[in-house]
């Protein structure tokens, strides 16, 4: 997710600026401009530091009576999306998930029900509208299961990688082309390459054991709450001040449309390298205040935290997604 969540040769972010102080502030740490007048797409370059954007094959529409759709602002560049129904979603809880502020029990607990409930909900629905030659994103997500790694060192690039593929070569996790893998980090540990400064949360795959993995980065947004989280305070947030949680929910749901409906960085994205989230970064339409008659939590009631989605019997707080149909627009809803 670009800092507030893009992607690279091999790795799509989540980029923010670092300078939100109030609600709604945050913003793209690089402004992406779509210029429908390129030949070839601008693919997209992710956040490492250098690489140079390349082209890709111009976008193309599918085959005539075919599932893919286009003209909605977002190219398709012939990849696959994942079709799964559900598609299976992941976690390895990194670092020291049994202390204080956000970095407890509760919020894993809060962040397995948000990946075992967001199947099917509004947001979830849009990616319905991407489709490749075969069929369509279902929009149906199942959570398939956690482990937990203790380690409290810094994690590079391949350190995520490799954090994903101890999981699955130690049989802790199943090794599934139909699941994204969630590398999710306690807030005091740093993704060396940018977490914080270039970026909240990023995508990308892999072939481990001779399986394509696609898996993805999340940091704990508390550790820099003016660049990662949209409120201090969110819907779910257990006192005032602690919106970790709902600030790591906003870029999982972020990075989770984006592995679906790009899970090997060559299917759908716009001609400057915006994947259909990145295209609505941090972007949250219309809201709602947590009241005394919300689902939010006492002190998202009691600090008038703003929600925007309502599933698995809570409120949430997530930018919208870009619809790939009617003209294109970023949307909370079908």
């Amino acid at each position: 997710m670009k800092l507030p969540q893009g992607k690279i040769k091999v790795v799509s972010l989540f980029l923010f600026l670092i300078l939100a102080v109030n609600f709604m502030a945050a913003q793209e740490l690089r402004q992406h401009v779509d210029n429908p007048g390129q030949t070839a797409d601008t693919a997209p370059t992710g956040h490492v530091p250098g690489v140079p954007p390349a082209t890709i094959e111009p976008a193309k529409p599918g085959p005539i009576g075919e599932t893919v759709v286009t003209g909605n602002g977002i190219n398709y560049h012939n990849g696959p999306v994942m079709r799964g129904n559900p598609v299976n979603a992941y976690i390895v809880w990194y670092g020291n998930w049994s202390s204080t502020g956000s970095n407890t029990a509760a919020t894993k607990s809060l962040i397995e029900h948000f990946l075992g409930t967001i199947g099917g909900s509004n947001i979830e629905k849009v990616n319905t509208t991407y489709g490749d030659t075969i069929g369509n994103v279902s929009g149906n997500v199942r959570f398939g299961g956690s482990t937990i790694n203790t380690s409290t060192a810094n994690l590079s690039d391949s350190g995520v990688q490799s954090v994903v593929a101890n999981a699955l070569n130690a049989g802790a996790l199943p090794r599934d082309s139909n699941g994204v893998y969630f590398v999710l980090t306690s807030s005091g540990v740093s993704e060396t390459s940018g977490f914080c400064t270039q970026y909240c949360g990023w995508h990308t795959h892999a072939t481990l054991g001779g399986v394509d993995i696609k898996y993805s980065f999340v940091g704990n947004p508390d550790r820099c709450p003016s660049g990662c989280e949209i409120q201090t305070t969110g819907p779910n947030s257990p006192a005032t001040g602690i919106g970790g949680a709902d600030g790591m929910a906003n870029v999982m749901s972020h990075e989770l449309e984006e592995a679906i409906s790009d899970p090997d960085l060559n299917a759908w994205f716009d001609s400057s390298g915006q994947e259909n989230a990145d295209k609505c970064n941090f972007n949250f339409g219309a809201t709602s205040t947590c009241t005394s008659t919300s689902i939010c939590s006492a002190a998202g009631k009691a600090a008038a935290a703003k929600f925007n989605q309502t599933f698995g019997n809570n409120d949430w707080m997530l930018q919208q997604n870009w619809r790939n149909s009617g003209g294109g627009a970023c949307a909370q809803h079908l």
